[in-house]
């Protein structure tokens, strides 16, 4: 097992037990206008299973999941794999520069925020509340 594939793997092993919790959707093509036709915000999280700070934003996403039942009931969230999209559309659309990107977009398919490369708290918090004062009832 060469290197990278070992990191992939232990990555992505160490999620299972904090992302089986949460309303999670892997990106597939067509699965954002989905959500936006069913009138849900949807949260995009350009991720790498090897890159750390991608690993800091779930750990802080899993907490939020925890605390407030409404962001797994009301929000869309789409994991979008770096490495497989990184020249897809759903990444050169929204011009994501990098992995870590996370983006809020609302029902009317306008972006609400965009954290790139953070790891804090109280902006992943403020991300989630903004997408979800979007939610319709």
């Amino acid at each position: 097992m060469n290197r990278r594939s070992f990191l992939a793997t232990v990555s992505a092993a160490a999620l299972i037990p904090t992302l089986g919790q949460s309303a999670t959707i892997a990106y597939t093509p067509g699965a954002v206008n989905r959500a936006l036709d069913a009138g849900t915000p949807v949260v995009l999280d350009y991720f790498a299973p090897w890159c750390g700070t991608c690993q800091a934003q779930r750990r802080v996403i899993s907490r939020l999941f925890d605390e407030n039942p409404a962001y797994k009931e009301k929000i869309t969230y789409i994991e979008v794999d770096w490495d497989t999209y990184k020249r897809d559309d759903i990444t050169t659309s929204f011009k994501v520069p990098r992995r870590s990107t996370l983006i809020a977009i609302g029902p009317d398919r306008k972006e609400i925020a965009r954290i790139v490369a953070g790891t804090a708290y109280e902006d992943i918090k403020a991300l989630f509340d903004a997408a979800l004062a979007t939610a319709t009832a």
